[in-house]
């Protein structure tokens, strides 16, 4: 075997392998005794029919790819071991010619991140929100509206109201929708099943037939159907509208306070814990952004392609799709069109992850197996069947994924740490 390296750059190797003729010899022999005990030969038990026969009945060719299928991948374990390399992803390869055999191997390797002079960024933490008595009075209503109740009412249909109904529709004669006693909230900003539906709801009165078209947006996900006037047939069996409690001391006591002034001002700490957390993560992010723009990353095609199959797949089970070839298909794109659209945030993710993992080499942040065990119990308290949670937690890749997000968190408060520490001691020593 010959191996010639090239180093093109990108965290890659491409490794030019040459077989020599005894090694096509021996994988060619390796070859037929596979396939003469695999394949069946009219007149020779199997395992006995000679080469030439067993080459005149399967082809030269799939004895070759055999050979093939065998051979490069082992002579591909040797040259990377003999060029000391340290291959992170499968790789490509590709047959460069067959006489002698020639394949081509591109070698993905681990990535390069030089760190910037992250010791003396400088971060000025924001004003924090303040939290008055129009962010409490918005919190205590949007928990009266949490706590209203739908009460049948005997008028026509409202906005704001839940209604009941039948639903018919077609576009180009073809039935579209066929619904029947499904719940619906008025709402007039909507949009299902389509834009201004919602609209032509009010004024409907109960068991009334109403029928009304609208077109269908272009971005539905059937793309036949985008555009084209729907034809809608609804009755409404069902008309409730919502009633809410008053806001007093008994509904404060129904959520567990003694009264409606210490649920404020519990509610009004909940809210200045939450804008002091929503300050130190945009700062956390800041931090983040501004390590990433004084470093160096360099790293292999493979891992922001890998990156890119991990937020499809996301995306379409955030959709409600088991596989990711279902979201495609009713996406209206190709699935290199998706690529290519998710490319920019997979890149961003993939650096900033990978920052992040060399600052805490840097910085030697660990976490331990006791650090896991109490965000398992931690998760697991306020899980319905605590038992099960621990039990879906004791899997060594959740354990694994619970330690990497564990370790993400103490690595960016580091960092944040750092980037703020160095403002207040500039603003001591001034």
């Amino acid at each position: 075997m010959k191996v010639n390296r090239e180093n093109p750059g990108s965290c890659q190797a491409v490794l030019t392998i040459e077989v020599e003729a005894g090694e096509l010899d021996k994988s060619l022999d390796t070859a037929y005794r596979h396939l003469v005990n695999e394949v069946s030969i009219p007149g020779f038990r199997k395992g006995k029919a000679p080469r030439a026969i067993l080459v005149q009945h399967i082809g030269k060719q799939n004895l070759l790819e055999e050979a093939y299928e065998h051979l490069m991948p082992q002579l591909y374990r040797e040259a990377v071991e003999s060029q000391e390399l340290e291959p992170i992803a499968r790789p490509e390869i590709e047959i460069v010619q067959t006489e002698p055999l020639v394949f081509r191997a591109v070698v993905s390797l681990k990535p390069e991140v030089k760190l910037g002079d992250y010791h003396g960024m400088k971060l000025q933490p924001g004003p924090i929100a303040e939290i008055g008595q129009k962010e409490v009075g918005a919190a205590m209503e949007r928990f009266r509206e949490g706590q209203g109740a739908w009460v049948p009412v005997d008028r026509p249909v409202e906005p704001g109201d839940l209604v009941t109904m039948d639903v018919e529709a077609s576009v180009d004669g073809k039935p579209w929708l066929n619904h029947k006693g499904i719940s619906y909230e008025v709402n007039k900003d909507s949009r299902s099943p389509v834009p201004g539906f919602a609209s032509q709801l009010q004024g409907t009165e109960k068991n009334k037939e109403r029928t009304f078209n609208l077109t269908v947006p272009d971005d539905y996900p059937v793309e036949e159907m985008c555009g084209k006037e729907g034809a809608f047939r609804v009755t409404v069996t069902e008309i409730k509208e919502k009633h809410l409690p008053e806001l007093n001391d008994e509904l404060a006591q129904s959520a567990g306070y003694d009264d409606l002034a210490a649920m404020k001002k519990k509610v009004a700490a909940d809210l200045g814990a939450q804008a002091e957390a929503r300050s130190r993560s945009e700062l956390k992010q800041k931090a983040l952004d501004a390590l990433v723009e004084i470093s160096e990353v360099n790293y292999p095609p493979v891992l922001e392609d890998e990156e890119i199959t991990g937020l499809l797949r996301d995306e379409a089970q955030r959709l409600g799709f088991r596989e990711p070839a279902e979201y495609v298909k009713i996406s209206n794109k190709t699935e290199e069109e998706l690529r290519q659209e998710l490319r920019p945030i997979a890149k961003k993710r993939l650096i900033q992850g990978l920052v992040l993992d060399r600052l805490a080499e840097e910085e030697k942040v660990e976490v331990n197996s006791s650090d896991v065990d109490n965000r398992v119990s931690e998760v697991a308290d306020g899980a319905e069947d605590k038992e099960k949670a621990m039990q879906f937690f004791s899997h060594p890749q959740i354990r694994q994924s619970i330690e990497q997000s564990l370790r993400t968190q103490k690595t960016m408060d580091r960092l944040l740490e750092i980037a703020v520490g160095n403002v207040e001691a500039m603003t001591k020593e001034d």
